[in-house]
């Protein structure tokens, strides 16, 4: 609608002046005083009409772009006062796109276009006019600067410098957050009416997200939006130029934008009891079973540590966090009796290594679970309870004295019978001897302290039920001195004495 006002503007322009230079007087004059007040040049009309030898009447033209009549466009007329109208007058064009893109008739000076014009490729055009005298060639003018101003029209869309933008967002982020601003430019003269108004509106993403119309800022719309619920959105923008009226041409881009993750989930762990066994005898450090809390969140926000509360069994256990699984490991801390305790009961806390202030208020940002272990049996061999590994003996004990005793027992549930026995390797002179029930020690031959004071004896004990089980202590014996020898003299003395030697006289020493 627009561009055709323009135009007709345009053609009332140039018929009037048409007229002006073909009509006879006075309606002539009233023209020229129609297209002087129309181009600001209107004389007193008080006074008579003189016109005085003004030189080329035009020094600017206008034309819109984009004509697509069936006739070439009229620009305008080109006129000297020279010109008497006889024919004598030869109007020539120069300049920019002259001859190819503007074509002026030499007689009547009237220029056309003669290719439909765009101003996004060229918004102007400078020319220059010349009057020549037909008979003589001579310039009747000196040669004139006009312009030719394409006047713009809607012909082109806006269009955004990104066709995908991608973006992101932290999620539970507050109505009117700012994610991206989108821009579209548009080719049209934002100078020149609203061609290049550009008014931005959402197609796709409500009512998640908004748009500004006029900076294209687009911003969160709706309060806590939860990743874990939906992590990816894609949104479509809309640029409409002419102000967003109807009529207004538009284009479109997509953004797509991603929740990024925040702290705002605890671990959970799955069940509340958890159950594992192992044997008395595990060594320390030995891994008892995993656990794990679940935590919807992500990297770091779902990191998790795990503790074992003061309780039973805090000192028998502990719990290590796998990183890579953010599993807890069960482990054997201090050595188990199943004979004094068979079941534990832990109390296991999983944390959030980094927990969000912000989101306290959702509540506490641990979880807890209770872990039985279960302690098994197993087939130990016997335990020696010796108070001491010394036994002292006289050396004049009989044959059969018992000279001490050993006590070994089960240590397991089931109490087995110990049988005890002797290591031969430590008495292979069979001098001791042991009961087999009830561990005995007795004397088998004649004791010799001269001979041999100590013995150093090795006792074992066996489960009578499992041979496999049994356990070995040394048993050391000293053997007491007694007065069981009379002196004895190294060797046979012989001396000599005279008969006349005196009482209490020395007759022979040994050095």
């Amino acid at each position: 609608m627009m561009r055709t006002c323009y135009f007709l503007l345009f053609l009332l322009w140039a018929c009037i002046f048409h007229e002006i230079h073909s009509s006879p007087s006075p309606k002539r004059t009233n023209m020229y005083l129609q297209a002087e007040r129309i181009m600001g040049q209107s004389k007193d009309h008080g006074k008579a009409l003189h016109r005085s030898k003004r030189g080329w009447m035009w020094n600017q033209f206008f034309l819109l772009e984009e004509y697509t009549g069936p006739d070439t466009q009229y620009v305008g007329k080109l006129h000297t006062d020279q010109d008497k109208g006889d024919g004598n007058l030869k109007y020539i064009l120069t300049g920019d796109g002259a001859g190819s893109l503007f074509v002026i008739d030499e007689n009547t000076g009237d220029i056309h276009a003669a290719k439909k014009l765009d101003r996004e490729e060229k918004s102007l055009y400078i020319l220059r006019a010349k009057a020549i005298d037909r008979k003589t060639g001579r310039q009747v003018e000196p040669e004139s600067e006009f312009i030719i101003k394409i006047h713009d029209i809607n012909d082109n869309e806006p269009k955004f410098t990104k066709d995908i933008y991608t973006a992101s967002v932290p999620e539970k982020s507050v109505v009117g957050t700012s994610v991206i601003q989108v821009t579209a430019t548009d080719a049209d003269d934002a100078n020149y009416g609203n061609s290049a108004k550009v008014v931005y509106s959402i197609l796709q993403g409500q009512p998640y997200f908004s748009v500004d119309p006029e900076t294209g800022v687009i911003k969160t719309a709706l309060p806590d939006m939860s990743r874990e619920n939906r992590e990816q959105y894609q949104v479509v923008i809309q640029a409409k130029d002419m102000g967003g009226q109807m009529g207004g041409l538009s284009g479109t881009t997509t953004v797509n934008i991603t929740l990024t993750d925040v702290n705002d989930n605890p671990p959970r762990f799955p069940q509340s009891t958890y159950q594992f066994s192992t044997l008395e005898s595990a060594p320390l450090g030995t891994s008892l079973g995993r656990i794990k809390a679940n935590d919807p969140d992500v990297g770091e926000n779902a990191e998790i540590e795990y503790s074992i509360a003061d309780s039973d069994g805090s000192d028998m256990f502990d719990i290590i966090t796998d990183k890579d699984t953010q599993e807890g490991i069960i482990t054997v801390k201090k050595q188990l009796d199943f004979e004094k305790k068979t079941l534990y009961t832990l109390k296991v806390e999983a944390t959030n290594t980094h927990p969000d202030p912000r989101f306290f208020y959702m509540g506490s940002f641990k979880d807890a679970a209770l872990v039985k272990v279960y302690v098994e049996d197993i087939d130990e061999p016997p335990v020696f309870s010796i108070l001491s590994n010394l036994i002292e003996v006289d050396e004049d004990a009989k044959e059969g004295s018992i000279i001490g005793q050993v006590i070994a027992q089960d240590p397991d549930a089931a109490k087995n019978m110990i049988k005890y026995s002797l290591d031969r390797h430590t008495d292979l002179d069979r001098i001791f001897n042991i009961h087999s029930g009830n561990g005995s020690i007795f004397v088998s031959k004649t004791l010799d302290r001269e001979a041999a004071p100590w013995h150093n004896l090795t006792v074992i004990a066996t489960e009578m039920s499992n041979p496999k089980q049994s356990t070995q202590a040394p048993i050391f014996i000293r053997i007491l001195d007694i007065n069981d020898h009379a002196p004895e003299f190294a060797k046979y003395y012989e001396t000599f004495v005279c008969e006349n030697a005196k009482a209490g006289q020395i007759t022979q020493q040994e050095l």
